[in-house]
């Protein structure tokens, strides 16, 4: 059996959570964070590859309140589909960030850790992966 997973990106201007599921595509769960710089695309490629995604979860905020933000998403999401030949299912992200912040005070005892922005993004990421995976 092929050990495949999906990704799931929580996209931002300075970070990209990342998370991927199990291969049996029943649990998310948070894997790492990305600062989006110009080696994005090198690190983003190494994950897939070695995680052997077949699809990637993108979480997309509601246009009329970040038409900027999901502007730059939607080109995210063409670049993807292009470099990787990847479907890239949109996924509304609203409220992802609450959840995820709820989830890290429940399961982080540590306050400084609990400040790490690049936690959120992953967590949210992991968030919007398994409302994904449920409604499978």
């Amino acid at each position: 059996m092929k050990e495949q997973r999906i990704l799931s990106v929580d996209y931002g201007m300075k970070r990209i959570g990342i998370a991927l599921s199990d291969p049996l595509f029943t649990f998310a769960y948070s894997f790492k964070t990305l600062i989006n710089d110009k080696n994005f695309w090198k690190n983003i490629s190494k994950i897939i590859n070695e995680k052997k995604v077949v699809k990637v979860i993108l979480g997309l905020p509601n246009e009329e309140k970040n038409k900027s933000l999901a502007t730059k998403i939607s080109n995210f999401k063409n670049e993807v589909e292009k470099r990787f030949k990847l479907e890239v299912i949109t996924w509304d992200e609203e409220y992802t960030s609450a959840i995820a912040q709820e989830r890290i005070i429940e399961s982080v005892t540590k306050k400084k850790k609990r400040r790490d922005k690049g936690l959120i993004d992953r967590n949210s990421a992991a968030v919007i992966l398994q409302e994904y995976l449920d409604g499978l």
